[in-house]
């Protein structure tokens, strides 16, 4: 399988339109449920494509020390954030002074409340934040990574984390307080 891919990458690197269409095939479905997380349903399908196309533009700088699932899943989220910032969303530095760590590994929820509605739940939080917690917990990114990517501090990253989280375990505090009356 890993040499059908560095084949085709190989092809693609050379203007190979099957090649490129093969690989558009094996990943579209993968890299739309991705812009889904971060834009509405036309948005991402216009995201998903201008990544696309971007990644081919580019595939010279494709080095194969990361997959290269990994490298077009960095590209389609970069150009989602891009659609977001035109948009009008923007990332500030935030006042981090007398703001307490937090474990950021404990993200432990009610046993009761589903994965679908932490996910729901997800999408009610403020966007600046949401948008961090999806990176640091759906795409699995640290705070070093999503600086770079949203162009912040990595303590702005850890602040909008933590905000997003405090803002999350609420909704979810009252999700189950009111199935509970």
């Amino acid at each position: 399988m890993q040499k059908l891919e560095t084949k085709l990458i190989t092809l693609c690197k050379k203007g190979n339109e099957v090649a490129q269409m093969q690989v558009y095939d094996k990943y579209s479905q993968a890299m739309y449920t991705i812009a889904c997380r971060y834009l509405s349903d036309e948005d991402a399908k216009d995201a998903m494509q201008e990544g696309f196309l971007k990644a081919f533009r580019h595939i010279e700088s494709y080095k194969p020390e990361a997959t290269f699932g990994a490298w077009l899943k960095r590209i389609i989220i970069n150009q989602c954030l891009d659609v977001l910032k035109k948009n009008k969303l923007e990332f500030e530095a935030v006042e981090v002074s007398e703001l307490q760590i937090i474990n950021e590994d404990d993200w432990n929820f009610d046993s009761t409340i589903t994965k679908q509605e932490i996910l729901f739940a997800v999408e009610q939080i403020s966007e600046k934040h949401r948008i961090v917690v999806k990176l640091y917990l759906l795409e699995g990114y640290d705070h070093e990574e999503i600086s770079d990517i949203l162009g912040i501090p990595i303590k702005t990253s850890r602040t909008h984390l933590r905000r997003g989280k405090l803002q999350l375990q609420e909704l979810l505090k009252q999700k189950y307080n009111e199935a509970r009356y």
